[in-house]
């Protein structure tokens, strides 16, 4: 029998056209997205789910899809697919993260020309007939500087044109290294150093724990006075009231948003103010984008549904089916490596070197590297997936290694990964017991025997009494249950280490009441996404 897929959401008819001659049954029913009650009447009939951004792939409507296999988005976001709850189910999520990189690109250029020049509010008086030449002064964008918030595909696509424009361009991106940015021909600054600097300032992240308001009050106070922001990326990059504020001060000449804090954005603080262009969200709405997006994911589900064969997935690793009843451990172990790798670092990293020992050096190391690039990504980029991190990696010049050895220890086999920095290295070691349960087993070189949790807390100290006591006292004090508690010590009297495994996320408070015993060197809360 035949895979069924419903497109809910409009898509072309030639990536339709796509699953029909692959010998898939398609049923094209681009409005039922929106109508949540009709599509959980429905969905339940078919093996995979096309969508674009209208559908909502909520855990109700997983209830109800009891056939199906597979998601594709026609796009990069996926914040309508609750892929959790997905996983749960055993639906992988694809999207297409590379469609509309140019699109994106050039809507964030053609935005910096209008807010340079105020051609939406020149265009709106001469269309009433008013004539107002010497009302909108413009500026040049030849010879002015250019702040990248944010160098990566599309960050990275702005660099280049902005040069082409004779712009002088600095980028801020943890992940870029300088190598990198002599090649882009970028200078690499700091945050601090770009909002003094920038005429035009340019977001091109991800909306994180790390990015949400990165352009804050405070930050945008810094800015130089008469610069122009523009934002194509996500909302909730930048603090939008401040921005209101200083766009009505002068102090921000201008601004051009596509994204909003809430979306559809019907009210805004930045709404109906002078020298601030808005468009809805339509950074990938070219016709170029929408059909490359559609076309990709129709062959990416057509090539799931009927060989198996997986790509571009958010929440499973390309391996065959054969491969992943061995390697599926140590894929989740290789990616939880990586995770805590990229949550421990702040600064931005030249190389990994990884380590396959044993058993683990006779799998498919590919996957295993893709899954592990991909955990260090996904602290700067939760979109990121085992397809795309390589790439990624690559465009910011990082150099992988990859080193296999004959079993040389205790375990059967284990992953180390080193990280390298401008100043430091950082490693960490695990291996998967027979339970299948990934397991942390070394950290900076000091031996541990840790179960991965989805809330930890990773603790540095000296080895003096009283650390086991303080731990536990504070997290009692401040309402935290430990679900499991780990140490490690080099030498005794030397560097210790301590991973507590928590029932939720460590509060605040219970953070700096750790912090301000001086015990501890550092005190860094850490996530896992962990069944």
């Amino acid at each position: 029998m035949a895979p069924k897929v419903l497109v809910s959401d409009k898509l072309s008819e030639t990536a339709v056209q796509i699953f029909r001659d692959r010998g898939i049954e398609v049923d094209y029913l681009p409005d039922v997205g929106k109508d949540k009650e009709k599509l959980a009447e429905i969905i339940g009939q078919y093996d995979g789910l096309a969508i674009r951004s209208a559908t909502k792939v909520t855990p109700s409507l997983l209830e109800h899809a009891t056939n199906l296999k597979v998601v594709g988005r026609a796009g990069i976001g996926t914040d309508n697919v609750d892929k959790e709850a997905a996983s749960k189910k055993g639906v992988i999520v694809m999207n297409t993260p590379f469609g509309n990189m140019i699109t994106t690109a050039e809507h964030a250029i053609a935005m910096m020309f209008a807010v340079a020049r105020q051609i939406p509010e020149a265009s709106a008086s001469t269309h009433a007939g008013k004539w107002e030449k010497s009302k909108f002064m413009g500026v040049e964008l030849t010879g002015k500087t250019l702040g990248v918030i944010g160098a990566g595909n599309i960050g990275g696509i702005v660099c280049d044109r902005a040069r082409g424009l004779k712009m002088k361009v600095i980028a801020y991106d943890p992940f870029l290294s300088e190598e990198k940015a002599e090649e882009m021909q970028v200078e690499k600054v700091e945050l601090e150093e770009l909002l003094k600097r920038a005429d035009f300032i340019t977001l091109h992240v991800p909306l994180t724990d790390g990015t949400r308001n990165i352009l804050s009050k405070e930050n945008l106070e810094k800015t130089k006075k008469g610069v122009r922001i523009i934002n194509c990326a996500r909302g909730g990059l930048v603090d939008e009231a401040a921005l209101a504020e200083l766009v009505t001060s002068g102090h921000v000449a201008g601004a051009a948003f596509d994204v909003f804090a809430e979306e559809p954005a019907k009210e805004n603080p930045l709404f109906n103010l002078p020298n601030v262009v808005c468009t809805p969200h339509l950074g990938a709405s070219t016709t170029e984008a929408q059909e490359n997006v559609a076309l990709q994911v129709a062959e990416q589900m057509s090539d799931y549904l009927l060989t198996g064969a997986v790509t571009n997935a958010l929440n499973m690793p390309n391996v065959t089916a054969e491969e992943a009843k061995v390697m599926g451990p140590w894929i989740d172990l290789a990616g939880h490596l990586g995770n805590f790798i990229g949550q421990m670092t702040d600064e931005p990293i030249k190389a990994i070197n990884i380590l396959y020992d044993g058993h683990a050096a006779t799998m498919n190391l590919k996957a295993l590297n893709c899954s592990l690039i991909a955990g260090i990504m996904k602290s700067v980029n939760p979109d990121v997936n085992m397809v795309s991190a390589p790439l990624i990696a690559a465009e910011r010049g990082i150099k992988i290694s990859t080193t296999n050895q004959a079993q040389t220890g205790a375990f059967e086999g284990y992953v180390k990964v080193t990280v390298v920095t401008e100043s430091k290295e950082r490693s960490i070691a695990g291996t998967v017991f027979s339970d299948g349960k990934p397991r942390f087993i070394q950290i900076k070189g000091i031996n541990i025997d840790a179960e991965v949790g989805r809330h930890m807390v990773y603790t540095t100290n000296e080895d003096v009494p009283g650390i086991i006591g303080t731990l536990g006292q504070t997290c009692g004090a401040n309402g935290v249950n430990i679900a499991n508690f780990t140490l490690g010590r080099a030498v005794a009297k030397g560097e210790a280490i301590a991973l507590l495994y928590i029932d939720e996320p460590i509060p605040e408070k219970a953070i700096a009441d750790l912090k301000a015993t001086g015990l501890f060197q550092q005190v860094k809360p850490l996530s896992f996404d962990v069944a």
